[in-house]
């Protein structure tokens, strides 16, 4: 545990209130969500925005350190994640985007969710649809099997396209430069073998009744994660005996936690949440 998780995680306690939790996902920071966390914290909730191990504290130490991110695998990250949990005195809501959006979906599996909110997630074993536009997406990791055990960072192309499809080339440009940071290669493979591979780490139990109330959260223009693999998600998820829902964010992509309508889909994940926290 970081020394600004453990004070996170104690502020939280301190304050009484419910613990909101929020989880990035690749080629993002802790500090993408610092919109999302002032915003659920002026509607009454104690946000909290957790780290992936060794996580540097800014976008700039993470691109001039980029080793820190290699070799971090989705069941670590998992692990990581669920001890920071442990460490609230209320179960909290937890909120992910893309990969946070499967590490969400794997917390609750476990029973460590009040509610959660998957937005844009990466597949889990069992979701088959591999659109094109997502494989696209992965290339700049997945072609090349090195990158497995690397950090592999973005063009600005790269991130145009995966993330910035649907805004300006302005804003694609200042989302980048404020934004991305590398990302660790291991997570995509797992996830591009996980139908394979029994035995996979990015697998989530859907069918735990303790995984409460789940809403999956899909950007109608997402390249990388396309509204075929997040319906597949929820499919799989309807499964589970709880409150399980989905919703398309018209003209949307997979920038859509950062870029200029953030709070439209804030709102959605707080509407959502209020309801059962």
């Amino acid at each position: 545990m970081t020394s600004n998780d453990a004070q996170l995680i104690e502020s939280a306690n301190a304050s009484g209130r419910v613990p909101v939790v929020f989880v990035h996902g690749l080629w993002l920071l802790p500090s993408s969500w610092d919109r999302w966390v002032a915003h659920f914290e002026q509607a009454g909730y104690a946000a909290v925005s957790l780290s992936w191990p060794d996580d540097p504290d800014t976008v700039a130490d993470a691109n001039a350190h980029p080793e820190v991110f290699a070799g971090k695998t989705v069941g670590q990250v998992a692990d990581h994640l669920d001890a920071l949990i442990s460490g609230l005195d209320r179960k909290p809501a937890v909120i992910g985007h893309s990969f946070g959006g499967l590490l969400t979906q794997i917390l609750a599996g476990r029973g460590r969710c009040a509610a959660s909110v998957a937005i844009d997630p990466a597949p889990f074993r069992g979701v088959l649809p591999l659109p094109v536009s997502a494989l696209r997406s992965a290339a700049p990791v997945l072609s090349n099997p090195a990158n497995r055990s690397r950090a592999v960072p973005l063009t600005f192309d790269q991130f145009r396209y995966g993330f910035a499809n649907a805004v300006s080339e302005e804003e694609a440009k200042e989302l980048y430069e404020t934004f991305a940071v590398p990302a660790p290669g291991a997570p995509l493979f797992q996830a591009a073998v996980a139908n394979f591979n029994p035995w996979t780490e990015a697998k989530v139990d859907t069918e735990n009744p303790e995984r409460g109330p789940l809403l999956v959260v899909s950007g109608e223009k997402d390249h990388t994660v396309p509204w075929a693999i997040a319906n597949a998600s929820f499919k799989r998820q309807q499964r589970n005996p709880g409150v399980t829902e989905i919703v398309e964010m018209k003209d949307r992509g997979h920038a859509l936690t950062i870029d200029h309508g953030w709070q439209e889909v804030a709102d959605t994940a707080l509407s959502f949440v209020r309801r059962f926290v």
